[in-house]
């Protein structure tokens, strides 16, 4: 199975660039979730949760857009 050099590419920076975006959303999640007042672990953990699945799409558009030859 042959895969394109540009796949592979945007399939490498995905996941360098989801290491930083998902703990950046991670974060930002668990911040918002202490500042409404959730501070028991199921709420940080749905915010956390959210933060971590929110990234793969977030770092997919990201990697596509800076190999695009646009």
């Amino acid at each position: 199975m042959h895969v394109n050099l540009l796949e592979a590419d945007v399939t490498r920076l995905m996941m360098i660039l989801f290491s930083i975006i998902s703990t950046t959303l991670m974060g930002v999640g668990m911040i918002a979730a202490l500042t409404m007042g959730y501070d028991t672990l199921n709420p940080l953990l749905v915010a956390i949760a959210i933060g971590f699945v929110a990234a793969f799409p977030a770092s997919w558009f990201i990697a596509k857009q800076i190999t695009s030859k646009g």
